[in-house]
């Protein structure tokens, strides 16, 4: 009898991997794309948290919108203990989001997420205050948010966008362009798509950098004229 109950449990989880297979292939195909360190589909239909967390969503969001009570809440506050990934089920997720590592990311109840969107670990799509109504951003498609960002409040990131590690956006972005720094500043804006999915998220350019390294140049210039003068005079 015992032989029976193992073979049952190995036939339901090989029914349920199949099953998720089919239904979140755009979420697997992300995660061997954008992760070197994925080799095998069991590895990431049994190991990779922000997996789990999208496929927990989907069913609590479903239920969401036929306004069941409470179920959605407790559906995502279990894969929150279980995952590290907190999302509100009322957001809204687009196809083949990746969440990468998945430990601290936050996104809440407003906020509306594009198509092959990456977010990487500690991200947060917040709100700014007590407001009702949209007050979390909306995410375009092919969007990179790196390691720690901070996208708040009720704005809007264009799509083929990059957000820097750590950056804090708290106004609405372009499409193509690369932001940095705090609060988040638009360092590079691109006239074309990016050839697939950049996700270097750390080697961005800081225009601030950028511009008090010109302005430290300049003030060498004037010192050398300076002392060119100085010793013609003297």
């Amino acid at each position: 009898m015992t032989l029976w109950y193992v073979v049952g449990a190995l036939v339901l989880l090989v029914a349920v991997l199949v099953v998720v297979r089919v239904l979140f292939a755009a979420e697997i195909r992300a995660c061997f794309e954008r992760d070197p360190a994925a080799r095998n589909l069991v590895e990431v239909l049994l190991t990779y948290s922000g997996l789990h967390a999208l496929i927990v969503h989907r069913l609590a969001h479903g239920l969401d919108r036929l306004r069941v009570p409470v179920l959605p809440r407790l559906l995502m506050t279990a894969a929150r203990w279980l995952t590290g990934v907190e999302i509100h089920p009322s957001a809204v997720i687009g196809r083949g989001l990746f969440i990468d590592h998945g430990m601290g990311v936050v996104i809440g109840e407003t906020a509306v997420i594009g198509d092959n969107v990456t977010l990487f670990q500690g991200v947060t799509l917040g709100g700014t205050g007590k407001e009702r109504g949209k007050r979390h951003p909306t995410i375009g498609n092919h969007v990179v948010i790196g390691t720690g960002a901070k996208v708040l409040g009720n704005i809007t990131v264009g799509s083929h966008s990059m957000i820097g590690a750590n950056a804090v956006v708290v106004r609405d972005v372009p499409e193509h362009s690369t932001v940095v720094g705090v609060p988040g500043r638009i360092a590079r804006t691109k006239d074309r798509d990016f050839l697939g999915i950049n996700l270097d998220h750390t080697h961005l350019p800081d225009p601030l950098a950028e511009r008090l390294e010109t302005l430290q140049h300049e003030i060498d210039a004037l010192e050398r004229h300076l002392k060119e003068h100085r010793k013609s005079q003297s």
